[in-house]
Parts: structure tokens; C-alpha cells; sequence
């Protein structure tokens, strides 16, 4: 019996052994352990375990479109800069094409929660509310509605916006397009100073951008006026080119746009090789391969400029800011090669975004610009109830409009004289 009792002990020591010699520390890779006959029992590992490595964080990111869209593609390039600059792997990045602003982003965004995700990004304004309907539910996943602007209102800590300060990219093309239009003048090629603009949406974000493109050509040409015709879509080339022809029809001599294709640029290019006098502005993209002698410059976002940081604060646990906007000051913003353009408009360009980068420019001075003849002194910007009508928040200060300050998403709505929507 006591022979039974003792080879009992000894199997029992046996197991007690081989299982700590198996039992790694918490968070060490196995492949670290080193390979010894019995375990180490008087050399404690000192090393404390991390609580956040680039492998926790997978993220998701729900695309309007697909690479086929400059917009679009420029989030997957700003994802992609994120991932180089932070050593994230491919698997980490999960990309949702072509999802549309309906129930479909919901269903897109639990599905990335379902796939591991804990950092979702959507690209278009209007995923915003689906992005907060999931947000509700898995309160433990962040979600960041790019370009959205309810955010700050929710009464949820795991939601966010982000948004470039695109109103100075504007104004740097328009800058552009502003010498151009004054050598056409100089010429005599152009007498009447006529711009057109390609504008999906009468949103704020469309009303901002072509008021400071617009503005930026008034620095140089202050005569200037403008047409905007909307299309009603973010990417719908057919109906972007038939807004482009129909601006040229009028008279317009340089076309600017927002909307997502190369649709405008195309027909710009298409009319100067029929024998007219007209340039084109774009957006998002260079569009000098669709427009080679037609295209100006375009107006970009550097995203990478954007989702690096977030990406970068969610790796290292850090709370993520409920709005995010930069600008020039951190190269969040920029213009594409200019084309064919006189001499001195990239002196001129480069003077101009010094201004922006230390200050010294505003894009939005009120004494620039008036409304129904007046300059404008008080401006309500944010709407707080959901009613469209902005209800909270002054962005005028000393004569500045302040655009997104108050929130990251472009809010100035105003109708400065000089320019006219068609539809």
C-alpha cells in the first residue's frame, strides 16, 4: 500500500511540474519562452505585461464608394499612411466598399464589430446617424463618423468626427485660379471674370468650400462672380460633366467643383479642345491626366494627416477626441501640381499658405465679403435640437468667421454677394 502511495506522489509531482513549466506569463508570446528541461523557478520575470499592442487594435472602414472615387481613395490613402507610419499589418485594416448612406451602414458597421473590430471609420456624412445607432449598442467599440457633425451632441463616449480644414485648401486653389483668370484678362482672351461650380449638396460643407474658393479668386480678380449648379449627388459622373457644360454654356471661363469624380474636368477638357477659353479647379485628385491642359490645380485633404493620430491614441488607449479638424498647420490640407499657370502663382501660393499656417491669413474675414450688402457681424452656427436651424454657438469673432472651431465639420452656410446658386 505505502508502494501504491508513493508511486502516487511521485506521478503527482510529475504533473505538478510539467504544468508550470507549460504555464507561460499572461501576455509573453510563447515563442519568447525559453526551452529549458525544468522550469525557472528562482528568476521571476520582471517584464510588465502591455496593455496595448498594435495587434489589440483592428479597424474598420466603411467606404462610400471605392477606389474609383478621388474621395474615397483618398481616405484609403490616408488609411494606408496611417498603417505604414504606426507598423500595423494588413490584417488589422478591414475595408467595406460601396456601402451606401441607408440601414446598409449599420448592418456594415456590426458586422465589422462581429469580425473583431474596435475602431470604425466611415467616410460620408450620411452614415453618420447609422455609425451612432451601432455606437448605442456595442459601447465598447469606438466609432468616427468622418465628415459627420452630431458627435458632440450624443450622450455617448465611444463616438466622434473628424473633418480637414478644407475651406483653406479652397481658398489656395481658388488663389490659383484667381492668376489665371487675371492673365486670361490681361490678355483680352476673357472680359467678363465668370466662374462656375460643380456642387453635390447645398450642405454647409459645399457652401463653405465654393464661398472660400470663391474668395480666394476675389483676392486676385475682385470683379469676380459665380454660378453654382448642383447635382444632387456626391459621385454621379454623367451628371457632373452635363453641370460643367451647362456652366460653360452660360459663359463660365473657369470651373471649379465638389463632387467626387472626374466628370467636370473631363468635359472642361473635352470644351477647351472644342476651341473654348476655359480652365478647370478639381477636387480630391490630381486632374491633370483627365484635363492635361484644361486643369489648373485641385484642392486635396492629406486624411493620413488625420487617421494617424486617431489610430495612433486608440494603439495607445488613449480617450479619442469627440471633433478633430486640421488644416495647413499640419499639412492636413494642399493642392495638387498647379498646371498651366503664369509666373508667379507658386510664389504667390506658397505666400498665401504662410498666411494660413502662422495666422496671419483668415480665409473667412468678414471685411472680405458681404451679405445682402452688409458685412457680416454675428453668425449662430450649430444646431443643437435637430431642427436645421442653428441655434447655439457665435463664429464670428473681431470680424473673423471662425469655421469649424466650435465643431470639426464646416458650418459656415452663408450666402456672400457674388455668387448665385442656380438650383
Amino acid at each position: 500500500m505505502k508502494k501504491i502511495l508513493t508511486l502516487l506522489l511521485v506521478i503527482a509531482m510529475v504533473f505538478s511540474l510539467v504544468a508550470c513549466a507549460q504555464a507561460p506569463a499572461v501576455d509573453a508570446p510563447a515563442v519568447d519562452e525559453p526551452k529549458t528541461e525544468e522550469p525557472v523557478v528562482d528568476e521571476p520575470k520582471t517584464e510588465e505585461p502591455t496593455t496595448e499592442e498594435p495587434a489589440a487594435l483592428k479597424i474598420g472602414v466603411i467606404l462610400v464608394h471605392d477606389e474609383n472615387s478621388g474621395y474615397d481613395m483618398a481616405h484609403i490613402e490616408g488609411v494606408e499612411a496611417a498603417k505604414k507610419a504606426l507598423g500595423l499589418s494588413d490584417d488589422q485594416i478591414v475595408y467595406k466598399y460601396n456601402i451606401p448612406e441607408d440601414e446598409k451602414c449599420y448592418d456594415t458597421a456590426i458586422d465589422l464589430v462581429e469580425q473583431g473590430c474596435n475602431l470604425i471609420f466611415s467616410d460620408s456624412y450620411g452614415h453618420q446617424a447609422f455609425m451612432m445607432q451601432a455606437a448605442r449598442e456595442v459601447p465598447d467599440v469606438t466609432f468616427i463618423a468622418c465628415t459627420g457633425d452630431t458627435a458632440a451632441l450624443e450622450e455617448l463616449d465611444n463616438v466622434g468626427n473628424v473633418f480637414p480644414y478644407t475651406f483653406q485648401s479652397r481658398y489656395v486653389s481658388g488663389v490659383v485660379a484667381g492668376m489665371k483668370l487675371k492673365e486670361l484678362m490681361d490678355a483680352g482672351s476673357v472680359t467678363d471674370p465668370y466662374i462656375g461650380y460643380v456642387g453635390a449638396y447645398p450642405y454647409a460643407e459645399v457652401v463653405s468650400g465654393y464661398t472660400a474658393f470663391f474668395l480666394g479668386i476675389q483676392s486676385i480678380v475682385p470683379e469676380a462672380h459665380m454660378d453654382v449648379q448642383y447635382t444632387n449627388s456626391w459621385y454621379d459622373p454623367t451628371a457632373e460633366a452635363e453641370a460643367a457644360n451647362a456652366l460653360i454654356a452660360r459663359g463660365c471661363v473657369i470651373i471649379g467643383q465638389h463632387a467626387d469624380s472626374t466628370g467636370a474636368p473631363s468635359a472642361v477638357q473635352a470644351a477647351q479642345d472644342g476651341g473654348k477659353v476655359v480652365y478647370s479647379v478639381g477636387y480630391n485628385i490630381d486632374m491633370l491626366s483627365v484635363a492635361p491642359t484644361a486643369a489648373l490645380t485641385s484642392a486635396q485633404n492629406n486624411w493620413g494627416a488625420l487617421y494617424t493620430p486617431l489610430i495612433e491614441m486608440a494603439l495607445k488607449g488613449e480617450k479619442l477626441p469627440v471633433d478633430l479638424s486640421l488644416g495647413y498647420a499640419n499639412d492636413a490640407v494642399m493642392i495638387s501640381p498647379i498646371g498651366n499657370c503664369p509666373e508667379g502663382t507658386q510664389e504667390k501660393v506658397d505666400e498665401v499658405i504662410a498666411g494660413l499656417k502662422d495666422g496671419s491669413l483668415e480665409v473667412f474675414d468678414c471685411a472680405t465679403f458681404t451679405v445682402n450688402g452688409e458685412h457680416p457681424t454675428t453668425y449662430t452656427a450649430l444646431d443643437t435640437d435637430g431642427d436645421f436651424v442653428p441655434d447655439t454657438g457665435e463664429a464670428i469673432d473681431n470680424g473673423i468667421f471662425h469655421e469649424s472651431t466650435l465643431r470639426s465639420a464646416p458650418y459656415f452656410a452663408m450666402r456672400i454677394d457674388g455668387i448665385t446658386e442656380l438650383n
